[in-house]
This record gives C-alpha cells, structure tokens and sequence, in this order.
C-alpha cells in the first residue's frame, strides 16, 4: 500500500506554470499510490492572488483527473470573491481504496499580532487498507506564526490520541444509520503533511513525545528506516524563499502498530511541479 502526501502549491511549478494535469502526471510517475493527500490546493484565487494561477477550481479538476479515486475535499480558507462566488483553499484527500469515515478539524488559530496566518485544517479518511481499517490524517500546518504552529502540533496529537482512545472503547451505542451512527475507530493511524517545521527541530520531536493518558507515541518512520541519516529537502529545493536554504518539512508519523508494516519512505527530489517535494510511504 503506497500514500503520497504533497504540497503541490496551486499546482503551480517551479516554472511558474499552473497545471493540475502535470501533477497528477508527476504523483502517477512516482509511485503507483492508493492514497493521495495534497495540500494548497486552489479554487477561484486567480492572480495576483495566487502567483500564475486563474480562477480555476483545482478541488474539482484533481478529482476529474482521478477517475476510480474518491476525492475528499477539505476546506481550509473560504470567503467571498468580488463576483459573488467564494473563494475556497485546503486540502484533499484521494483514495482508491474504500474509505469509511471522514473527519474533519479546523485546526487551533490564536491571535498573533504582526504575523500573517490564515486558517489551517487537519481531516482523516478511515481507508479499507488491505490489512485492515487505517486512520490516514491530512493536515497543512502555519508557516508564518511559530504560536499557531505549536497549537497545531498539540491539536494533532490531541486528534491522534482521541481516535486512540475511541478505538480503545470499541463500542457501538448507535447503529441505526443516522446521523448518531457509530463506528468502530481503527487504532493503526498515519498522519501527514506539511508541517512547516524542521526535521530535528523542538516541534518534530513534540510530535514524536509520549502521552500522558497512556496513548502509544508516533514515529517518524525515518528515524527507524535511515537512523543517524539527514532527512531530504522537501521544500526550496529548487527555488529559495529569502534567506533560507533548502528546507526538512514534509513528514509521516505513524503509530506503533504501523511501524513494522513500514516498508520505505521515499522522498522524491526529481520533481519540479510545486516548490515542494512529494513523500511517499509504502506499507507491507
């Protein structure tokens, strides 16, 4: 089972060229994926706006381009355009797979006065895995505001340890079919993104900490597939935004029972589609 998790940046590359189709073209090239979860994906943000882009509705379009894919959108920013229409960005999650559940979470977004910000969204698709049910949660974290992010990062685990504990539970008080229905949470859960934050920083290593209340820690599974080895660049490798160099902030976590099914972790740095570069997990 292969997840690829991307930054496609209104699927606009590093030539400036907006082209959903050569996204999906590049993921396709990379890896045969049964899961694909972007970030930054655009509706009605023509430029100047979004740098290249027009007013295009990118949610729409990627799920055309994915026929046997059902596409689950996740709104992050959506406010009215001056034509009357809104203008929407978030987050997707496509899957070839069966999926179950789908939740969804606006993520933690406190005052910061100075900093630029815009609301953040973190959503998890239950996939009919071939080995079993699995919690695969999508996020886009801050850039500008360290506050935010830190919230972001705690939210996160706040969602990863309520799954846990409603797996633990395992219990089936509504099934009726309504609204109320419940459904029993699988406890193997992935989690990835953009974090927005750097390999071996404070945060990476807050979302790897253990639990108070008991709920198994989550892995980067690098650091048990290539220990000792630097994480690849992810972001601004082939363009650079002011002073930073190349950047480590596109990640999976998963929990412990996913860890042995961990077959790699791929990083591609071919690409050329976004400024950001696509993960890709293979699980056994």
């Amino acid at each position: 089972m292969k997840i690829m998790s991307w930054n496609v940046q209104w699927c606009c590359g590093i030539d400036g060229r907006v082209d959903p189709a050569r996204i999906v073209s590049e993921a396709k090239r990379i890896a045969d994926f049964d899961v694909l979860c972007v970030q930054e994906v655009a509706d009605n943000f023509p430029a100047p706006r979004l740098a290249g882009n027009d007013a295009r509705d990118q949610f729409t379009e990627l799920a055309a381009l994915l026929p046997g894919y059902a596409a689950f959108p996740a709104v992050a920013v959506d406010h009215p355009a001056e034509c009357g229409k809104r203008r929407r960005f978030g987050n997707m999650i496509l899957s070839r797979l069966p999926v179950r559940q789908v939740y969804r979470w606006a993520l933690p977004y406190p005052a910061d006065p100075g900093k630029p910000g815009m609301p953040r969204i973190a959503f998890e698709a239950v996939v009919a895995a071939p080995f079993g049910d699995l919690r695969v949660i999508a996020h886009h974290l801050e850039w500008y505001s360290l506050a935010q992010r830190s919230a972001q990062v705690e939210a996160l685990r706040g969602i990863y340890a309520d799954g846990y504990a409603h797996s633990s539970a395992a219990e089936i008080t509504m099934n009726d079919g309504g609204p109320f229905q419940t459904f029993v949470r699988p406890r193997a859960t992935v989690i990835c993104g953009d974090f927005n934050l750097e390999y071996g920083s404070d945060l990476h290593a807050r979302m790897g900490a253990p639990f108070s209340s008991g709920t198994p820690a989550l892995t980067n599974p690098w650091d048990r597939l290539h220990p000792g080895e630097p994480y690849p660049a992810t972001f601004c490798l082939y363009n650079r935004i002011g002073d930073h160099g190349e950047l480590h902030c596109d990640f999976f976590f998963v929990s412990p029972d996913v860890m042995p099914r961990v077959e790699s972790l791929h990083v591609d740095q071919q690409t050329q589609a976004s400024d950001h570069q696509p993960i890709v997990l293979t699980l056994r």
